[in-house]
């Protein structure tokens, strides 16, 4: 059980709430909201329910934007043969569909590279930088990395090529030799939280304002807004500011689906391709199956989706991502057994997992250590060995900063990099057994001897009546989308009968509890995913208090209310 937080509201000189809520269009309810989400002005609340096109920060309040444009402006114009370097991730992908197709609009041939991940790794390397030397390339332009890669690009520059870099990764103190460099988080900007997709768009979209007052032709950046949205919600960046504007539009391009590869995806994923989608679907249903062709070494594949022209390529290829996403998902399995073998093993003694398996999969290991810190709430590093090294991703809780505790690791690693919540490393393998110790003294450091106790944040007191209003559960819908930044409401319930309980799924893993309201006599049935084992039978009779999000369920084409379980109580 977690620990239940209220968000406090925020006192601020608004007017009186009736006047507040009527002047925007709202009930009492969701203002309530919007304060406790720390929106203190009617114009804060106003762009956050109605985040249009026309409130993105104008081009040039992006640090460096206007010198990266120019330079592959007029590298493009000079007749430079081009290529973008991205990244095997979905944003990684995305950022390279997105360059593609402003691109190739005005005419330029495009080259790209995504780099495979047990071959190359992350990021630029020398080895590739040649072959694309020698196949002719003088403008390279990097989306979601390069910030970190000095060596490859001194090497570029050395080889005569002109080098651009876009990123949204933490820079270090020594940046790259790149005769550009456009990173919201170099300077004070509109959103230091851009994923690299969104550092894409806007560099693409000065490029394009550019090429068009040569060319009287330019190109609807909004037909990108569909990559821009899945890139940005599957790099779980906060989606807040100018990334709920980005993604808000983009989820409604998705949802028109005009684009043969998303239709494809969608429908692999189980959604009628013209179907309106929510943040969680596309995060849970479209992002993983994008990112299983990276973890496996086939992104190639996924971009060939993405820039499909043809209903009939795009579906051939949904299927074999939907294929891998199978295949991975087994593999996640058994490795998260494992590792949880050993977190039990190490949880009497450690603050900090540095968990570790031989034949683990390098591109799964992200996935595990965020199941690991779901189920221990605390600090994971999962390794896997690669050769004469060892490759690691790890998760935080929300109370230490991963990258700052890594950096007092530092001297145990080739190399690492990431934020305060995700990070990646490697190192020798006869560092592990140090990494160890140091971890865990770090973490101890910042969070203590006791082990943390995960909490939750409520937005209130909600009863079966008002859960059970589809004006209401309409109303909170305008709060979407959802995720980092912009959780989804949770509401504490009043004390709640338990008529009846059920375990369904393949393990019996998931529950679904019959509740009645007594103080309205309203009777609502409520889901509790992969947390069967924290629900006893002798449930069946009592009364209990729910941590829970309310929504409306289409699935079925037919609307029905559907509740989510958070948390529960004894009442």
């Amino acid at each position: 059980m977690k620990r239940w937080i209220y968000r406090p509201e925020v006192e601020g000189a608004l007017p009186p709430s009736a006047s507040l809520a009527e002047r925007l269009g709202i009930s009492d309810l969701l203002l309530r909201l919007l304060l406790r989400r720390g929106l203190s002005s009617v114009q804060d609340m106003d762009v956050y329910l109605s985040p249009q096109l026309r409130h993105l920060a104008p081009l040039e309040e992006w640090p460096g934007l206007a010198e990266a444009a120019g330079v592959i402006t007029a590298g493009i114009t000079a007749g430079m043969p081009f290529a973008v370097w991205g990244d095997y991730d979905v944003d990684g992908v995305t950022s390279t569909a997105l360059v593609h197709d402003v691109l190739e609009f005005h005419g330029v041939d495009v080259r790209h590279h995504l780099p495979d991940r047990r071959a190359e790794g992350y990021g630029l390397n020398v080895e590739w930088i040649e072959r694309l030397a020698a196949d002719g390339v003088r403008l390279l332009l990097t989306v979601d990395c390069g910030i970190s890669d000095v060596v490859p690009i001194s090497r570029a520059r050395e080889l005569g090529m002109t080098v651009v870099v876009s990123d949204h990764h933490l820079p270090p103190e020594v940046l790259p030799p790149a005769h550009a460099i456009c990173n919201p988080r170099l300077a004070c900007c509109p959103c230091p939280a851009l994923a690299g997709v969104g550092v894409a768009f806007f560099v693409m979209a000065a490029v394009n304002a550019a090429l068009g007052e040569r060319s009287g032709r330019r190109y609807d950046m909004r037909e990108v807004l569909d990559l821009v949205a899945l890139g940005t919600l599957a790099d779980v960046v906060d989606l807040g500011g100018q990334n709920r504007i980005l993604v808000k539009n983009g989820l409604l391009k998705i949802a028109e689906a005009r684009r043969p590869g998303m239709a494809a995806l969608k429908a692999v994923a189980g959604y009628n391709p013209s179907a309106s989608l929510g943040a969680g679907q596309v995060v849970f249903g479209l992002a993983p199956r994008i990112n299983a062709a990276g973890r496996l070494g086939e992104a190639e594949m996924a971009l060939q989706l993405l820039r499909a022209r043809k209903h009939g390529e795009a579906a051939q290829l949904a299927q074999r991502l939907d294929a891998m996403n199978t295949d991975r998902r087994v593999e996640e399995d058994r490795i998260l057994e494992e590792a949880k073998r050993q977190a039990e093993s190490q949880a009497a003694s450690r603050m900090g997992f540095v968990l570790h398996g031989e034949d683990w999969h390098p591109g799964v290991i992200g996935i595990v250590a965020s199941r690991i810190v779901e189920a221990y709430y605390r600090p994971t590093l999962i390794l896997c060995t690669e050769g004469e090294t060892l490759k690691g991703s790890g998760r935080s809780v929300s109370e230490f900063d991963l990258h700052a505790g890594l950096s007092q690791c530092a001297d145990l690693f080739l190399g690492f990099g990431g934020h305060r919540q995700a990070a990646g490393m490697s190192l020798k393998t006869s560092a592990l057994d140090a990494l160890r110790e140091r971890f865990d003294t770090v973490v101890r450091q910042a969070l203590g001897d006791t082990p943390l106790t995960a909490s939750l944040k409520l937005d209130g007191d909600l009863g079966f009546e008002h859960a059970s209003d589809f004006t209401v559960l309409k109303e909170l819908e305008m709060l979407q989308p959802f995720g980092t930044g912009n959780a989804e409401p949770v509401f504490a319930s009043p004390p709640l009968l338990v008529r009846g309980l059920r375990r369904f799924g393949k393990a019996r893993e998931h529950v679904e509890l019959e509740l009645t309201d007594e103080s309205c006599g309203v009777t609502l049935h409520a889901k509790a995913w992969r947390q069967s084992g924290e629900f006893s039978d002798r449930l069946r009779g009592t009364r209990i208090r729910l941590a829970y999000t309310p929504r409306i369920d289409r699935y079925s084409g037919a609307a029905s209310v559907d509740l989510r379980i958070r948390d529960w109580q004894p009442a």
